[in-house]
């Protein structure tokens, strides 16, 4: 995807505003038709199961990727993508997938390494992506990850063994609804800090490398961009160390705990961010920064998880990435509306938010077995 401007010059669009237009549409619509329709494959995951949903998705995904290679107008890349948006949600699936494959006491490490996949995909996707559009090509270049969605599809289909109680579809009597879903302990809670600590975690994006140009002036545009590439990678990596961290945090502690300590360690760094004067503290506080939120991330994830029904874990899953999702698609747009009053007050907002959600975390959200380890209930299917 990051190449995508480019790919749109190659098929005749010459104007920058247009190209920025048609690539804005294209990149956002995806994640924001995945967001709407991730409880809702989830709920069909929960009846039909998650295998033959995750088979579906990725199915439509090697189609969707070859037919990019033969589009020749904007509206046709634009189009793919929608369909893509309409047959995706296998991000929630896997996570539900994994919590329902492990006991329950490696719930959280099982979500972790899970969500430890989703963070280092995007982070190496980019640069395996120009080099391979190097080689083959732009059109050439969705051939090739036509052919990884293909990988995934084997591997799923070989290897994942889905438990039997997943697949039988739930009677009437024992229907968990969305309400259901929503009112169960902490839910909404969780929820809110998963939307909060995604759009922090986004909101660097479109105005890192700007804040970095604003801190050292003398810097070349090629050394902005390596500074900039360097930290994004280290929030990454941190990011994933932090996904797997959360399992350990949580053997020791609640997860009241673990989640009011990770946001205001988060939120000490975004203010590392703001009150800095030159790149070298940024360096120092990313680490902190990325661990944290990754660690959060799959905290409120696994707390989650522990209190869904089995018969519910694909559309209780699918609501939690809608929240995320929505913090993915909000933040770039917010964060580049603030940035252009100011950059420091993106870092100052995000500062703010995490400190409300620890105060909140530590306040409201309640302590209880499930959350610490012990099995998640289930549902009466009559």
């Amino acid at each position: 995807m990051p190449f995508l401007p480019l790919y749109f010059r190659q098929l005749g669009v010459t104007d920058v505003g247009e190209i920025a237009m048609w690539s804005g549409l294209s990149l956002g619509v995806t994640p924001g038709l995945t967001a709407l329709l991730a409880p809702l494959w989830g709920r069909l995951a929960d009846r039909f199961g998650r295998k033959i949903m995750i088979e579906r998705s990725i199915v439509s995904f090697v189609i969707i990727m070859t037919l990019m290679a033969y589009v020749h107008a904007p509206w046709q890349v634009f189009a793919l993508r929608v369909v893509q948006g309409l047959f995706a949600g296998y991000g929630s699936l896997a996570v539900a997938m994994a919590a329902e494959s492990a006991p329950a006491s490696k719930m959280a490490q099982a979500i972790g390494t899970v969500q430890m996949a989703q963070r280092l995909g995007p982070a190496l996707g980019p640069v395996i992506g120009g080099i391979v559009a190097s080689l083959v090509g732009l059109r050439h270049a969705f051939l090739v990850t036509a052919g990884f969605y293909a990988a995934a599809l084997i591997l799923v289909f070989v290897l994942y063994q889905e438990q039997p109680a997943v697949v039988r579809r739930t009677r009437p009597s024992g229907r968990v609804t969305f309400r259901d879903i929503l009112a169960f302990e902490n839910f909404l809670l969780l929820m809110g800090v998963i939307f909060v600590v995604q759009l922090v975690d986004r909101s660097t994006g479109p105005i890192l490398p700007l804040f970095v140009a604003q801190l050292d002036p003398g810097l070349t545009p090629a050394r902005v961009a390596l500074i900039a590439g360097l930290l994004f990678s280290l929030s990454a990596g941190a990011g994933a160390l932090g996904n797997q961290l959360s399992a350990r945090m949580l053997r020791r502690m609640r997860p009241r705990k673990v989640l009011t300590l990770t946001a205001a360690v988060a939120a000490a760094s975004a203010l590392v961010y703001a009150s800095s004067s030159n790149v070298w503290p940024l360096f120092a506080a990313t680490p902190f920064f990325g661990a944290a939120v990754g660690a959060a991330m799959t905290c409120a994830y696994a707390t989650a998880g522990s209190v869904i029904p089995s018969g519910a874990s694909g559309a209780g899953f699918g609501v939690l990435t809608t929240a995320s999702l929505a913090g993915l698609a909000i933040s770039p747009v917010a964060s580049g509306l603030l940035g252009a009053t100011s950059i420091r007050a993106v870092f100052i907002v995000d500062t703010v938010a995490l400190v409300v959600v620890a105060i909140l975390v530590r306040r409201v959200m309640m302590d209880s077995p499930s959350a610490h380890g012990a099995p998640a209930p289930t549902v009466d299917h009559g």
